[in-house]
């Protein structure tokens, strides 16, 4: 009788023999992705630290499938301590806190690292400094069996201009020809969400795509957050009860979980029939079971409170859709905050109409750009929800034709967890409280460009009245004077003047935000 092996892997063991759930199932998906990972966790280092990103990203080609990636941000830094293990220790990071990042598994970058290890067998290097007076060099490897950094070599060198940020080099296989139209493309959506952002990209035909900042401002950084009873499960609880200080119950449920006070706390324990003076390390299994499902159904938490999340903001988006289609109109819609299962979110949405915004070129060919924690979303996008919301609603209600109409619809979701469908954060689940904030958010902008049309139409048709006036108008005047005796026909000028605001086309090649 045969028997079965039994082993356990490492996380990087797991990633390496699955790496397509993580965007690197193929060539052109893998440059997509080791780019786009890479920004972003620059774009991270930056933001959460009020810095305007300056980002330098150059692809080079070592071969014909080959190619080098070098990524410089001047972000914060990561401690001299902390290298190897943030650059080649997979789920290593510090994206285990409860707040808004583009990262949530501490995983795309080294996937990155990872994969161009697995393809080429090069080793990773690292510069980072803090902004003190020395920068660390790293020259790393991943024990893939271990999940371990291999430091293979380290400087530590002179800092004297105070320099801070971090660059990453690395090789990788790569298709950059077939992958090029994505990677353009995310640059560009990335300044749509960050005005404030400088990116510059140099491609490896020496190409230099720049994406520069037209404003200073920045949205108020994402903070850390306490979870919400509706949004824990056992395992997060019994964690909690491991680590917490408190000695009663009452005092764990008001300095552990968000919005809850001692009112509430009070009336929850009452109503769950708990003891508020229990010690919480006394509670067994099944108490911690009970009191899990209690949460759940205890109607008298208050909402996720989303004043910790860092949406775009109006102005940041109404400036990078007019930099980029320099649209005859568009309307921006912020909506209140909201949640789903415990975890808060803010839909902000806009349609930009004109301008430089092309016709679709087929039928059923909308322009859609969707984002998620500022986040361009380019793959899957006919199984986005925000695709289906688009799909759902009658646009002739709203003087619109998706088959002719020059229109682009812009989706953006923040959120602590963002209900991704995939590791590979491609496309957003139908989620009914994402769903239906989508939705209203559209349906506020659709009614903004009606209202827009509407008017547009009626100072077309009395514009058109008005070229009537100023052709016969003189003519009325001259047989007037004929009749009446008069050489002189009246100066029908002034008038025409006087009645010609009143026939003007408002607004129609100047971008503006429509109240």
């Amino acid at each position: 009788m045969s028997r079965e092996k039994f082993q356990a892997i490492s996380p990087a063991d797991f990633f390496y023999r699955n790496r397509e759930i993580a965007g690197f199932d193929n060539p052109v998906r893998a440059t997509y992705t080791v780019i786009r990972e890479l920004v972003e966790n620059s774009l991270d280092a930056c933001e959460l630290y009020q810095i305007p990103p300056d980002i330098r990203v150059r692809l080079t080609r070592v071969s014909e499938n080959v190619y080098q990636i070098r990524v410089e941000d001047n972000g914060i830094g990561v401690p001299y301590e902390h290298i190897p293990s943030a650059f080649a220790q997979v789920l290593f990071g510090s994206k285990y806190t409860l707040r808004q990042s583009r990262g949530i598994f501490g995983l795309g970058g080294k996937m990155a690292i990872l994969y161009g290890q697995i393809t080429t067998n090069s080793p990773v290097r690292v510069m980072s400094s803090t902004g003190g007076f020395e920068k660390y060099f790293f020259e790393l490897m991943i024990n893939i069996q271990e999940n371990k950094p291999i430091i293979r070599k380290r400087e530590i060198l002179p800092n004297n201009g105070r320099w801070h940020g971090t660059i990453v080099e690395f090789k990788f296989e790569g298709d950059y020809n077939r992958a090029k139209p994505k990677i353009i493309e995310y640059f560009r959506q990335t300044s749509i969400v960050l005005p404030y952002a400088n990116i510059t990209f140099i491609d490896p035909d020496g190409i230099l795509y720049r994406f520069e900042r037209v404003t200073d401002q920045m949205p108020p950084p994402p903070r850390e957050v306490k979870p919400h009873p509706y949004g824990v499960d056992v395992e997060t609880v019994k964690r909690m009860l491991n680590a917490t200080k408190s000695s009663t119950l009452l005092d764990f449920l008001v300095n552990n979980f968000h919005r809850v006070g001692r009112a509430i706390a009070l009336k929850f324990l009452k109503r769950a029939k708990l003891n508020p003076r229990l010690n919480p390390r006394s509670l067994m299994q099944k108490d911690i079971v009970a009191l899990v499902k209690a949460m759940r159904h205890f109607k008298g938490f208050l909402p996720p409170d989303a004043s910790h999340l860092s949406p775009i903001g109006e102005s940041l988006f109404l400036k990078g859709i007019i930099r980029e289609f320099k649209p005859e109109f568009v309307k921006v819609v912020c909506r209140k905050p909201s949640s789903y299962g415990g975890h808060p979110f803010v839909v902000e949405a806009a349609i930009a109409y004109g301008g430089e915004i092309p016709p679709p070129s087929s039928p059923g060919d909308v322009l859609v750009f969707r984002f998620a924690n500022k986040i361009p979303l380019l793959y899957d996008l006919h199984n986005d929800v925000t695709m289906k919301v688009i799909r759902r609603i009658r646009w002739s209600r709203y003087k619109v034709d998706l088959g002719s109409t020059p229109i682009a619809f812009f989706v953006h979701i923040c959120s602590t967890k963002v209900p991704y469908k995939t590791v590979g954060k491609e496309y957003i689940a139908d989620q009914p409280e994402v769903e239906y904030e989508i939705e209203w958010a559209l349906k506020t902008c659709a009614r903004a460009l009606r209202r827009y049309l509407s008017r547009k139409e009626k100072a077309v048709v009395a514009q058109k009245r008005f070229l009537v006036f100023e052709k016969y108008l003189p003519l009325i005047a001259s047989f007037a004077a004929d009749l009446a005796g008069r050489e002189e026909p009246p100066d029908v000028n002034k008038l025409l003047r006087r009645v010609a605001p009143q026939y003007a086309v408002v607004g129609e090649a100047k971008p503006r935000s429509s109240s």
